[in-house]
């Protein structure tokens, strides 16, 4: 999510938990003429738009020319309206088929993997008026040498936006470099040069951006051009969404709720809660019901309700996050949502879609721009690592963006699954599903309220019967996790004394420390990943080199699967009867597996083959395709505490 929006989120409420180009006659698409900018230098070519006028208002913009094996893009303009006021649904009518992950947006980007001609149809619909044309192009066989810059897309003005090129092993581009083919001026990020970060500009209409990347494959000069529809929108007038959220729409069309999903929990117009009766919470309203969930499903791009989909109907058998989900009032996915988060003030979840995609196509369209994640804790001495692991393995997915592949959906699923728990977790924090019938509001902010003021919530009632003891690492929390300067006594601080504060009290990770909601999340997270899969938590204390890795820093004391230690048994028996009474609690925590002690001395890598297995094959760590994990520190993976 947003650097404002992050801070937001604490501090404002205190409640939180994320081819061509064209001129003005071309669909009101604009070109700026070329101006030399301060940021990204514009090429010597510029590149042109090529427009085909229709019967209607609807304006088709093509690339000159297309090429097999190279990501390319159609565009749907409006004649003297913005594209923002309008849904979109392209659909393939003849050619080869294509994978479409940008079926509902105004830019249908694609990559052909055979030359032919490819019509497709498109429907433009309006509060007050609709559009239906269709388009054929023709695409013609790869050339010996191909760049691949992806992926041409739509975003809001003020929008994060990202392009990357393909980086195979085989004939890697080299010696890149970038330039503005057309549109506007642009100040981009090519510090890592497979890839260009930047804000999509101010515009005063709909404009088309074109960015030229070029490159050395196989002793070829080849460049490929990467285009970016900007779309005008209304001027910001929320409090709370204060920098530009992308245009996001209803997963199920015929939602009851399609109208007020994104006005009352997504919206650059969002000026105050909305009433529980205008979106109550899932549960208020029906029992354990997949359609009833997927109702509530806000997205920016249809894959990702999908895969949400898939995730509930096949990799929920004990229906646990329908269960949790009728706690909340929408589920946002967007490709802008990053890390993810629960927020009261809207009583939804916004998910970072890098935990749903399955295909490459889909992980293409999610954006790059960098999550916000402070410099607190700097000047402290030790460093807290956590990972999720099984059968001495890492669960978590490690291949990186820059190799363009697939994945399974047993690879997406531990992620998802921890995330969701911990998310979830806050939300029947705040509104238990026991609750939900006295819930008065006039607004879900109304009923925290009053149940804050109480210490009604399950956090609040965990703190007061099984408080932490610990005042070191709370304080310490305070600087690694909120922002506080570091005493003397604290930048003192070594490994040793941070295990001697942590190891004897009865918290699951130092996240815990940082509030009370958040160590109830994280009891209830750690409790459900090692009941329902077997997936353990690691949890250590070590020292902090200079640029520490897993095989750099050095474990002063650790365990894996912290959570089955009797000292936080009663702790997390109370957090999950309260969120799930139908499980039996104290028989599902006395059953995890004891923790196993790390080896003290050994790097954190060295510790990851601690747990016993019953064969040699089991006890190597396996990364998937044997790439490195990076090092997870306690509390990254979240925007701030809830508080």
């Amino acid at each position: 999510m947003q650097r404002s929006l992050s801070y937001l989120l604490i501090s404002a409420i205190g409640l939180t938990g994320c081819g061509g180009s064209g001129d003005s006659s071309n669909g009101d698409i604009v070109t700026p003429p070329p101006v030399v900018p301060d940021g990204l230098v514009r090429c010597d070519t510029q590149s042109l738009n090529n427009p085909i006028n229709t019967s209607s208002d609807l304006t088709f913009i093509t690339e000159a020319n297309y090429h097999a094996g190279q990501p390319a893009a159609v565009i749907a303009t409006l004649k003297g309206k913005k594209v923002s006021d309008y849904q979109f649904n392209w659909t393939q009518t003849s050619g080869p088929n294509l994978i479409l992950k940008s079926s509902k947006s105004p830019v249908l980007a694609f990559t052909a993997s055979e030359s032919g001609n490819y019509k497709f149809e498109v429907t433009a619909v309006g509060s007050q008026t609709s559009y239906l044309e269709s388009i054929e192009i023709s695409i013609d066989a790869a050339g010996s040498a191909q760049l691949a810059a992806r992926v041409d897309h739509q975003a809001s003005e003020g929008n994060s936006v990202s392009f990357r090129i393909d980086t195979p092993d085989v004939n890697p581009p080299s010696q890149i470099s970038w330039c503005i083919a057309a549109g506007p001026d642009v100040d981009v990020d090519i510090s890592s040069p497979e890839k260009a970060l930047f804000t999509a500009p101010s515009v005063s209409e709909d404009t088309l951006s074109t960015l030229r990347v070029s490159a050395i494959i196989d002793g070829q000069s080849v460049s490929d051009d990467v285009l970016l529809l900007i779309t005008q929108e209304d001027a910001i007038t929320s409090q709370y969404f204060d920098e530009r959220v992308a245009k996001t729409f209803a997963y199920n069309d015929n939602s009851p709720y399609k109208d007020d999903l994104q006005a009352c929990v997504y919206s650059n117009q969002l000026q105050q809660s909305c009433s529980i009766s205008r979106l109550p919470l899932i549960g208020q309203e029906a029992s354990i019901d997949t359609q009833a969930i997927l109702d509530r499903v806000l997205v920016s791009h249809q894959w990702m309700g999908q895969n949400f989909e898939y995730f509930l109907e096949n990799l929920d058998p004990n229906s646990d996050f329908a269960t949790l989900l009728q706690s909340v009032t929408a589920i946002v996915i967007s490709y802008d949502v990053r890390p993810s988060f629960y927020w009261v003030l809207t009583g939804a979840i916004y998910l970072d879609p890098n935990d749903l995609w399955l295909l490459a196509e889909e992980r293409d369209t999610i954006n790059e721009a960098p999550d916000y994640r402070s410099g607190f804790g700097n000047e402290l001495n030790f460093l807290m690592p956590w990972r999720y692991v099984k059968n001495n393995s890492y669960t978590s997915y490690v291949v990186p963006r820059s190799v363009r592949t697939d994945r399974t959906a047993q690879e997406m699923m531990p992620d998802l699954a921890s995330l969701l728990y911990h998310e979830l977790a806050h939300a029947n924090d705040f509104f238990p599903r026991s609750i939900h019938a006295s819930l008065s509001g006039p607004t879900l902010l109304d009923d925290y309220l009053r149940r804050s003021d109480a210490k009604q919530l399950i956090s609040d009632q965990l703190e007061i019967l099984y408080p932490l003891a610990s005042q070191e690492m709370a304080s310490l929390a305070e600087v690694s996790f909120k922002g506080e300067t570091a005493n003397d006594t604290q930048k003192s601080y070594i490994a040793s004394d941070i295990s001697s504060f942590f190891s004897p009290d009865r918290a699951t990770d130092y996240y815990a420390y940082s509030t009370r909601r958040e160590d109830a999340a994280m009891l209830f997270e750690e409790a459900l990943m090692s009941y329902r899969y077997a997936i353990q938590r690691d949890v250590a204390v070590t020292d902090k080199p200079d640029n520490p890795t897993a095989s750099s820093i050095t474990v002063d004391w650790g365990q894996r699967g912290r959570i089955g230690d009797i000292k936080l048994e009663s702790r997390a028996v109370f957090v999950i009867d309260q969120m799930m009474p139908e499980l039996n609690a104290l028989s599902l925590v006395s059953g995890l597996p004891a923790p196993i002690e790390m080896k003290q001395g050994q790097s954190w890598s060295e510790n990851l083959a601690i747990s016993p297995t019953s064969s040699p094959q089991q006890n190597r760590a396996a990364p998937q395709k044997n790439y490195s994990p990076e090092l997870r520190l306690s509390g990254d993976r979240h925007i701030k505490p809830v508080d």
